[in-house]
């Protein structure tokens, strides 16, 4: 019988190698460049959008903001970075030195190098779709199965956000692991290019909760606590590779693993197994099992999404993300073969507007309670259970 310490011991040897890891550039937000006081001369970049521009004959001014400070950074640059793609909303990346400023307004400012336009803003207004009023709202409501697609807008202004609240889901299943209405952590990362990056937030995230659990409240969660065993560093894992796993293991499955076909819990039992019972990171699933907004790969044939999920011994998946379509036409294109443009209009001019490379995840938290207690049955962990043909409360 293994205690919590041995869990804390676990996630240490948890990682998301062999993924590479991304040395961390000199990257500040808007908020730590503002509050700078090492004026060296020290070359940083700064994401975000652009709140005005003012061009004179030999000098462009730029205010760029990432939502994390009410100010925004002024940007100097040689007007010869001049371009209609430096419009109000654009988001941009640059690169430069960080200046004492001769201006009473500001205390610093950011001498351009290289200015990057990540994502042009239309200014042209789009076109409103009218919708029949009926019901309390006068348009058909219904209850969220996830804050996603609303956090990307946030995040379109203040670059990560995360949200934390009950969701619904109509699947009608009575596993130890299902409930119709959960709670769920979700948080969307803008400026995100690589499934790496978001891994490494998801890793980050269950790692200082769980650290932060184990170090506060021992007691209770030795007292819940049944297994989980240390092992050896967990391997990222393509979807790809997952299936080929379960096609050689020798035991056999209810549901024949085959590519195209979505893991079922039984072969995530037996990943986990295969990689030492520690959390284990499959990436890159097939483009027909997941939703509109995850970003094709274009890797045919073979066609894949950047989605990943993040799977925990004794639960499954705790974690799902991805990084998102932001190409407005490969997204038009795959809402027009599902039928869904008209209805998702708002969310495709999105990427009119300034959009960025970005991603997100989210956990569910009764799940993850499962995990850091040891508890078999999702049930035992939420007061008041609510799943299918039992909502008494």
């Amino acid at each position: 019988m293994l205690t919590a310490r041995y869990l804390l011991r676990a996630l240490r040897f948890c990682s998301s190698a062999p993924c590479p890891q991304h040395k961390p550039s000199a990257k500040l937000s808007v908020r730590d460049a503002l509050g700078a006081q090492n004026l060296s001369g020290e070359r940083v970049k700064v994401q975000g959008w652009i709140h005005s521009v003012r061009s004179q004959k030999e000098v462009l001014f730029l205010h760029v903001n990432d939502g994390s400070s009410l100010e925004s950074l002024q940007v100097v640059a040689d007007s010869s970075f001049d371009s209609r793609e430096l419009a109000f909303g654009s988001s941009v990346e640059v690169q430069g030195q960080l200046v004492k400023s001769p201006s009473r307004r500001q205390n610093v400012e950011l001498k351009a190098e290289k200015i990057e336009v990540i994502g042009n803003c239309d200014a042209k207004p789009s076109s409103k779709i009218k919708l029949p009023e009926e019901n309390f709202f006068n348009v058909p409501a219904f209850l969220t199965v996830s804050g996603q697609l609303h956090l990307e807008v946030m995040s379109g202004a203040f670059t990560q956000v995360f949200t934390f609240g009950p969701t619904f889901r109509a699947e009608n299943s009575q596993t130890r692991r299902h409930l119709a209405e959960f709670y769920m952590v979700e948080a969307e990362i803008s400026f995100v290019k690589s499934l790496q990056d978001l891994m490494q937030v998801m890793e980050e995230l269950f790692k200082a909760t769980t650290v932060m659990v184990l170090s506060n409240c021992p007691e209770d969660v030795e007292l819940c606590h049944k297994f989980i065993a240390p092992g050896q560093k967990c391997n990222c894992i393509s979807y790809t590779e997952a299936v080929e796993i379960l096609k050689q293991a020798s035991q056999n499955f209810t549901f024949t693993p085959e590519w195209g076909i979505d893991l079922q819990t039984e072969h995530e039992k037996y990943l986990l197994k295969h990689c030492g019972n520690i959390p284990v990171f499959i990436i890159n699933y097939p483009l027909a099992l997941k939703p509109f907004y995850m970003r094709d790969n274009g890797d045919g044939p073979q066609h894949t999404v950047a989605a990943v999920d993040l799977l925990v011994p004794g639960v499954g998946e705790l974690f799902g993300g991805s990084l998102r379509e932001e190409r407005y036409h490969v997204l038009e294109q795959r809402l027009a073969r599902s039928g869904l443009k008209e209805v998702y209009q708002w969310y495709l001019d999105l990427r009119r507007f300034g959009s960025v490379p970005h991603g997100g995840f989210g956990m569910g938290f009764e799940r993850y309670l499962q995990c850091i207690l040891g508890v078999e049955n999702i049930k035992d962990v939420i007061p008041f259970p609510r799943f299918t043909h039992s909502c008494l409360l």
